[in-house]
């Protein structure tokens, strides 16, 4: 008997024009191409990506949606600029999502997971001091992707996603107030090493601390620590 056709179901194409220019509006946001504060002109965009405004306002929604752009009625839409309060959001929603993550690789094969972390504190630590500032951030936010995959939750995963893109927006300022690329390998590393040790008690302290540091650093005088 044949399947009655489904009128919500369309065949499976390649990624769409919208997601492409999606993807590539995002990396111009992560890597400072498109900086904080930046208007995004359909006319000029349109003519650069030689595409018609449907696709581009499609693509331009969706990251709308997923807070990288924001619309002022009767202007237009901007990239997002980080406020103090924004990082703190920002922070204190990671440290909750790979807390749950981290907590749920001590349960499970934390031995694999330690070694997926250690290459990516080996990039890290191969990249520091060298031309590249970015492979440094990329190897930071590889060893967070890392943390959150090996918990193996879909859910979690997903809210990384977009937390680790705003995340990167702020990174090349996180950067500058380092001494050294050393001392982000060295944090990186701990935590890693009490994942393989199975202490739970101080992974999840070590990545507190972690996340407690960069918040200082980025939004001074604001804390994830709890206020009595």
């Amino acid at each position: 008997m044949p399947l009655t056709p489904l009128a919500e179901i369309e065949p499976v194409s390649r990624e769409s024009t919208a997601a492409i220019i999606a993807r590539q509006l995002r990396e111009a946001i992560m890597n400072g191409s498109l900086p904080p504060g930046a208007q995004l002109g359909e006319t000029d965009l349109a003519a650069q990506f030689q595409v018609s405004r449907g696709p581009l306002r499609e693509a331009m929604q969706r990251l709308v949606s997923e807070g990288l752009l924001r619309s002022i009625r009767h202007r237009g839409l901007f990239v997002i600029e980080l406020e103090p309060d924004d990082i703190h959001d920002i922070y204190s929603a990671r440290l909750a999502v790979e807390r749950a993550a981290l907590i749920r690789v001590l349960q499970g094969d934390r031995e694999a997971a330690a070694d997926r972390l250690a290459e990516a504190v080996r990039e890290m630590a191969d990249a520091a001091g060298g031309e590249d500032p970015a492979a440094v951030t990329e190897a930071d936010l590889r060893f967070h992707e890392v943390l959150v995959a090996e918990s193996g939750s879909k859910r979690l995963a997903r809210m990384s996603r977009t937390l680790l893109i705003e995340t990167r927006m702020c990174l090349s300022a996180l950067r500058s107030t380092y001494s050294s690329d050393e001392e982000r390998v060295t944090e990186h590393k701990r935590i890693a090493e009490a994942i393989r040790s199975g202490d739970q008690e101080t992974a999840v302290s070590l990545l507190a601390a972690h996340m407690e540091d960069a918040l200082h650093r980025l939004a001074p005088g604001t804390t994830l620590l709890p206020q009595g």
